[in-house]
């Protein structure tokens, strides 16, 4: 840290670390806000979005709140506290204008290659679970970003729903569902690919697939000097930068700890693992239109609600059920066994090993998870799809998420299943750590980390213009505005194309 620096070639206004979603949005929106600056992005992988964005990685879910159970949580009184819901539902609506724009404006083409309408459920059994989604309706329906969802416990209109579910089923067991049809399917791959073809034709964008960062230290000029390793040649070179961003999705923990700011002591990383169970039966994918979600056991993380997901990746239709979690100490799919201990450092120990200490439950419930045998995988199955066979389904390993694990006055340390923004206090470098709803509100998270980061520039009147032509609701509120939610929604499903075309895929 402070070293001295001579003035080198290797100079740009910004470097990205990472090369998913995170990193292909913050870069679109600097490239469309300052187009003079000059990027540079670098990725270990020899491809883009292969990592958390990709299809495969991660559900495809446009997290909008519609149907995750773990984003209204219920209050010690009975009620249900649906604050998150409105949050991250609102946070969605400007993502879709986002996109909206980009393809308005010829920045990325074909929306339905990345994004489709699909609806969104909520489904339960048992009187408890019953009674919760229930209050959780009655609850949600007042609210304008909700509208339009419906509730039932009849198993005639569940049937026309969710047939696959259905059939096999007890006539007299007790379930109950929610439906909205404004969901979505986004293939976060696809949009990051879409994204990142645009900005390689920009003249001041650079993209390094296999190098990856070894170092980031800063200079006694206040920039930031990044060491990469180029994979393919083993050489090495250095890079400074005016603001470096982090957005290596379970990497990033490992990079910000190697800058040094005070800002990123305290902070840990707790990794998840995930598998899927893939149908590879066109008959029973056709049965299924929706996103069934469903209600996390007790002790588990969000990452892991039980869902049975209609996807559309490659432009052919896909089911997908789980995910089953599991531990793995890399932070990466494609990382090192070495993750985990490689980040526990003198100044973040007590809050992981207080952290590990609150979540008991958790650490059993993962441990469950590794040891389930392939019947035990179709057993869980079975409790959305009562006639699923074996031969129907085969395992797919999905991304691995790094939970936050952050120091607490009261507990010591706190894990947390959110996404955190960790800067500098200069602006000077950030780093997203977290996982879910991540990707979905990818948008919202980095025009609050530009405004973090550029606080003086982000006040200008030309900034503010720009940032409204591509997001028309910025510093308004959709969630207080019930006519800016209507405009809003049908511009973005307009440009989007957002209409139920699953069953003509």
């Amino acid at each position: 840290m402070g070293k001295g620096r001579k003035k080198t070639a290797d100079e740009v206004d910004v470097i990205l670390i990472g090369a998913g979603i995170m990193s292909a949005t913050l870069g679109t929106l600097i490239n469309e806000l300052h187009p003079r600056a000059s990027i540079e992005i670098f990725e270990r992988l020899d491809e883009v979005a292969a990592e958390s964005s990709d299809a495969w990685n991660n559900a495809g879910t446009g997290h909008s709140a519609l149907c995750e159970l773990n984003y209204t949580p219920q209050r010690p009184d009975g009620s249900v506290d649906i604050t998150k819901a409105i949050k991250i539902a609102e946070s969605f609506e400007q993502s879709k204008e986002f996109w909206s724009y980009l393809v308005a404006n010829g920045l990325v083409d074909r929306p339905e290659s990345f994004i489709r309408s699909i609806p969104h459920m909520s489904f339960v059994f048992g009187k408890e679970n019953v009674a919760f989604l229930k209050k959780r309706y009655e609850t949600m329906k007042g609210h304008h970003l909700f509208q339009g969802m419906e509730y039932t416990e009849d198993h005639a209109l569940l049937n026309e729903w969710i047939p696959l579910m259905m059939e096999g089923r007890d006539e007299k067991e007790l379930l109950a569902a929610t439906k909205i049809d404004i969901g979505t399917d986004v293939n976060f791959g696809a949009l990051t690919r879409a994204l990142f073809r645009h900005l390689m034709q920009q003249g001041g964008v650079k993209l390094r697939l296999a190098h990856e960062v070894r170092d980031i230290e800063r200079a006694a000029d206040g920039r930031w000097e990044v060491t990469v390793k180029n994979l393919t040649t083993d050489r090495k070179r250095t890079v400074s930068a005016k603001f470096v961003f982090i957005g290596a999705g379970g990497g990033s923990l490992l990079l910000l700890e190697k800058s040094g700011i005070p800002e990123a002591k305290g902070f840990g990383g707790f990794p998840v693992s995930g598998q899927w169970l893939k149908c590879t039966n066109p008959a029973v994918i056709a049965q299924h239109h929706a996103k069934v979600y469903g209600k996390a056991a007790v002790g588990s993380p969000p990452m892991s609600v039980p869902h049975l997901d209609t996807r559309v990746i490659d432009g052919k239709l896909a089911l997908l059920f789980g995910p089953y979690a599991g531990f793995s100490t890399k932070f990466l799919k494609n990382g090192s066994w070495l993750d985990l201990p490689a980040s526990i450092k003198l100044n973040n120990i007590r809050p992981m090993l207080a952290a590990g200490m609150d979540n008991i439950p958790l650490t059993k419930y993962l441990i469950n998870q590794v040891r389930q045998s392939p019947e035990d995988r179709l057993a869980a199955l079975r409790e959305y799809v009562p006639t699923a066979r074996m031969e129907d389904w085969e395992l797919e390993i999905a991304g691995q998420r790094v939970q936050v694990i952050k120091k607490d006055e009261k507990h010591g340390g706190i894990l947390e299943f959110g996404t955190e923004v960790v800067s500098s206090a200069d602006g000077s470098i950030a780093a997203l750590l977290g996982a879910s709803p991540g990707a979905s509100t990818s948008v919202s998270i980095m025009v609050g980390l530009l405004a973090r980061c550029f606080p003086e520039r982000a006040k200008t009147k030309q900034y503010l213009d720009k940032l409204r032509e591509m997001i028309p609701s910025f510093s308004r509120s959709i969630a207080a505005d019930e006519q800016l939610c209507r405009e809003t929604r049908e511009r973005s499903a307009a440009i989007l194309k957002l209409e139920p075309t699953f069953e003509s895929v």
